[in-house]
């Protein structure tokens, strides 16, 4: 593990998505050179933005959108961007692995250099969230990667409402926590709010409970998938690590958000919190249930 540095610039990208894939890759490349040009050294794109996002509805021929590692349409440009650039870039795709498919994302370190991939461990289902029928449940356990601008921890959407993702990160030893997400409107019969604040409070309170910062990226605007609509609310945005939100887009803003991260005093006030040091893993059992009940032998 290296030594993470003191400071970094961040930057969550807001952005819609067609049914054409060069024309996302395309756009998401120019918002990573943008990101860049105004310092940052981190750039999240938002979930699956190499598509409108076909899980409003369950079709076979969208299983055709996914792709494997090797020989991937799109991940060797950002690759040979983020070499360019130099900028560590999370990025988000629909991965094929023999007969699997998963919600993943690979890391790409400032220098191009793929760290690895993780596979979205909770996977929704629900009206105009299909993903189920889609993804595998991720295979890979929380990821953490050692990058040349800090150690970065990546949840996909779904992720950032389980407080065990983001704890399991810092444990790792995450310096601060990014989730890329595709939320918005719900169908008609849905009884769930559309609310972009009680999924940002979620994550503030990862911010919160961890002492980290976090930041999240959204698509915006309409999209059309079998008949279906869906309002995307982007309102991504950044916490640092008391919870404050100090930089946020608005439903409709697109491009990078940016924000100086100062991990070194985050790292000063986590320690001084003690949340670490006063944990009781011993009695964290029914952690380990789905039901709650604590078996032994």
């Amino acid at each position: 593990m290296s030594r993470s540095p003191e400071q970094v610039k961040l930057a969550v990208v807001q952005m819609h998505m067609t049914d054409n894939l060069d024309d996302n890759v395309t756009r998401a490349l120019a918002h990573v050179r943008d990101a860049a040009g105004q310092g940052a050294q981190v750039v999240l794109l938002p979930e699956l933005f190499e598509n409108l996002y076909f899980c409003q509805v369950e079709r076979e021929e969208y299983f055709d959108l996914a792709h494997e590692i090797a020989g991937h349409p799109f991940i060797r440009k950002f690759q040979a961007l983020a070499r360019e650039l130099g900028v560590v870039l999370p990025l988000s795709y629909f991965e094929k692995a023999g007969q699997a498919h998963y919600n993943s994302l690979v890391c790409i370190d400032a220098d191009g250099t793929l760290l690895g991939n993780y596979r979205k461990t909770h996977i929704p289902d629900g009206p105009g969230y299909e993903e189920k029928y889609y993804f595998n449940p991720g295979d890979t356990g929380f990821k953490v990667w050692d990058t040349r601008f800090g150690r970065i921890g990546v949840g996909i959407c779904w992720d950032q409402w389980y407080p065990e993702t983001a704890r399991a990160m810092m444990l790792l030893g995450a310096d601060f926590l990014l989730y890329p997400t595709a939320i918005g409107s719900e169908p008609a019969e849905v009884e769930t709010p559309n609310s972009h604040h009680m999924w940002q409070r979620a994550m503030v309170g990862h911010a919160v409970s961890n002492s980290t910062y976090v930041g999240a990226a959204n698509r915006i605007g309409k999209e059309i998938v079998g008949g279906l609509e869906q309002t995307y609310y982007g309102h991504a945005f950044i916490s640092d690590y008391t919870g404050e939100i100090v930089a946020e887009f608005g439903e409709t803003q697109e491009g990078p958000l940016l924000h100086h991260l100062n991990l070194a005093e985050a790292r000063k006030f986590r320690a001084g919190m003690g949340f670490f040091r006063d944990r009781r893993p011993e009695l964290y059992g029914p952690l380990l249930t789905t039901d709650g009940v604590t078996r032994r032998g």
